[in-house]
């Protein structure tokens, strides 16, 4: 009886276990979303190529 009780419990810390890490990465890839989504817009301006075509201000 004692050996199944064990068998039991330690099924249930793994499926316990398995929930905590799939709730982590999801929090992670739900983190680099925000990150991702909030520097979408903040491309580069302007190119090494277009400040040759400007003069340099004084």
């Amino acid at each position: 009886m004692f050996e199944n009780e064990i068998r039991i419990r330690q099924a249930e810390m793994i499926r316990e276990a398995d929930t905590h890490r799939l709730a982590r990465q999801v929090r992670q890839a739900r983190r680099s979303a925000r990150r991702s989504a909030k520097n979408a817009g903040e491309d580069r301006v302007s190119t090494a190529a277009d400040s040759a075509r400007f003069a340099r201000a004084a």
